[in-house]
């Protein structure tokens, strides 16, 4: 990707993630940067290119130097005015002083038990019945997969924009669209839900040295 490709993919998402703004809540982002060991092999360079209106969420997966990415994650987070959620670690998220979790569908019931204790607390949700499990442990924002194709070997079949409206039409929390989400297709539902990205802002780390927390 050349660096113009990069400033065009920038100002796509500048434009959704206002338009998605307008209509959640203060405290939450317009769009979601979910980092992937493989995926993702530069956290630091993805949370540098951000801009405010934006969050990032480690997901570490137990990485040996999870401690010292996410201590980075968090100083780069301030300065550039995003929010910083650690993946399904609470522990961690403290630690750093990070913002928030964002949980597994699977540990919504657990997620319930820290309530209170961030700013923001989101979780993957598949189903409307996830979406109610999450409304009951009073978690704020759900991402809801997978909304298109997606090359994650653990997505399952697209639900499709329309089944997205519906699902964000019945919630009672603010959802966000993951799943073969790009700058692109964001257009197709930024009047109504977030965004929510992984492979999508690849291009975001064009040219960018890799990471090498100390």
């Amino acid at each position: 990707m050349t660096h113009q490709a990069q400033d065009d993919l920038l100002r796509k998402l500048r434009i959704s993630v206002d338009v998605a703004q307008g209509h959640l809540p203060e405290a939450l982002p317009g769009l979601f940067a979910l980092t992937d060991p493989d995926r993702t092999p530069d956290p630091l360079a993805l949370a540098s290119r951000l801009f405010k209106g934006c969050a990032i969420i480690y997901r570490h997966f137990g990485a040996a130097n999870r401690t010292e990415v996410a201590r980075r994650l968090s100083e780069i987070a301030q300065e550039n005015e995003i929010a910083l959620l650690i993946g399904n670690d609470p522990d961690l998220a403290i630690a750093v002083n990070a913002d928030g979790v964002h949980w597994p569908e699977a540990k919504i019931g657990t997620a319930s038990l820290w309530s209170g204790r961030f700013r923001i607390m989101t979780a993957a949700a598949h189903s409307e019945d996830a979406i109610a499990a999450a409304t009951k442990a009073n978690l704020d924002a759900v991402l809801v997969s997978a909304v298109f194709p997606s090359n994650s070997p653990s997505a399952g079949s697209p639900i499709g924009v329309e089944t997205l409206r519906q699902w964000t039409e019945s919630s009672p929390l603010p959802v966000y669209a993951l799943g073969g989400v790009t700058a692109d297709n964001f257009t197709e539902f930024h009047d109504f839900a977030g965004a929510a990205m992984i492979g999508g802002l690849s291009g975001l780390t064009y040219g960018a040295a890799p990471a090498n927390p100390d």
